[in-house]
């Protein structure tokens, strides 16, 4: 079964559809959208594992230019 992740993200002021373009096409990302509140982004990520999971977080997406802090909630359900 596939592990499943919310990425809550802040991005720095004016970077957020930035962002958004540059996380969309990444392996493992259902989904990413802007929102408002004390985040700005919110991406929806699966992989096989959980290392998997936590690879593409910290080695495809905390690099990405604009992101100022991400966290990681990890789904403990699925249907």
């Amino acid at each position: 079964m596939a592990a499943k992740a919310f990425v809550l993200i802040e991005t720095a002021v004016g970077k957020t559809k930035e962002v958004v373009a540059k996380i969309r096409p990444l392996e493992g990302v259902k989904s990413v959208d802007p929102v408002t509140g004390p985040y700005d982004v919110i991406a929806i990520v699966e992989a096989e594992s959980l290392n998997d999971i936590g690879d593409l977080v910290t080695g495809k997406i905390h690099p990405i230019s604009g992101i100022s802090r991400t966290v990681t909630c990890l789904s403990i359900w699925t249907d």
